[in-house]
């Protein structure tokens, strides 16, 4: 039988590493955990995951750091699995970028329950474009950003796309709207100002209308600086 979708995890302690891979398994995914912390980034983006667990508590590096690193260059959910239990804990993972946090101990229900849900979430991507964060559809302009999605309207989804591939770097004014209305078709820069505001509204829905940024006296780009 195919495997659903590949799940890859990050846990130091061998025996629940064995375990979880086996409850993945067990419910029809391909499963793997990280057998060495010397190069993880490496090592994970290399098993191209649709889906990482990922335990905070781990040698050589954080997981939070791990979870900015992962989220600045890929585009799966990260589901954090951890003995970590305080309200800080959890929001500073979900700030970093993380889709679901979990404490420890955990019901294997529950997280089976969590895992299917942001794999749904993510599998109704088409082709994605990747982000500060954001993962684009670029068929569709569904715009996902920490586990919430939201619906563009083509204009908007075109003015984030020409941000995200320019990503970290700002465009002009000129630059953006020329590429989103065309060289002939770009005539009144109030028709940006006024499509940019309509997509701040949007990442104001998924509490990232701040990663849309207005560079005075030049144009416009995303912040990364936290993720």
């Amino acid at each position: 039988m195919e495997s659903l979708s590949k799940i890859f995890i990050v846990e130091d302690e061998p025996a629940l590493a064995v375990e979880l891979c086996h409850l993945f398994r067990q419910a029809g995914h391909e499963a793997g955990s990280l057998l060495s912390f010397v190069q993880p980034v490496t090592d994970i983006l290399a098993y191209q995951p649709d889906l990482l667990i990922l335990d905070l508590n781990l040698p050589g590096q954080s997981g939070y750091d791990l979870c900015r690193q992962l989220k600045a260059h890929s585009g799966f959910p990260i589901l954090v699995l951890t003995a970590r239990d305080t309200l800080a804990d959890e929001l500073l993972a979900l700030n970093l970028g993380a889709d679901d946090y979990i404490s420890k101990p955990f019901r294997l229900e529950r997280l089976l329950a969590r895992t299917l849900r942001l794999l749904n979430t993510y599998s109704q991507l088409g082709q994605l474009l990747h982000a500060a964060g954001f993962s684009l559809d670029l068929h569709t302009y569904k715009v996902v950003y920490r586990s919430r999605y939201v619906m563009l309207t083509e204009t908007e989804g075109q003015i984030l796309q020409a941000l995200m591939q320019a990503c970290p770097q700002p465009l002009s004014r000129d630059q953006l709207g020329r590429q989103v209305w065309g060289q002939t078709d770009y005539t009144d820069p109030n028709i940006l100002a006024v499509n940019i505001t309509r997509l701040r509204r949007s990442l104001a829905r998924l509490d990232a209308a701040d990663r849309l940024e207005t560079i005075r006296g030049l144009g416009y780009r995303l912040n990364e600086a936290d993720i």
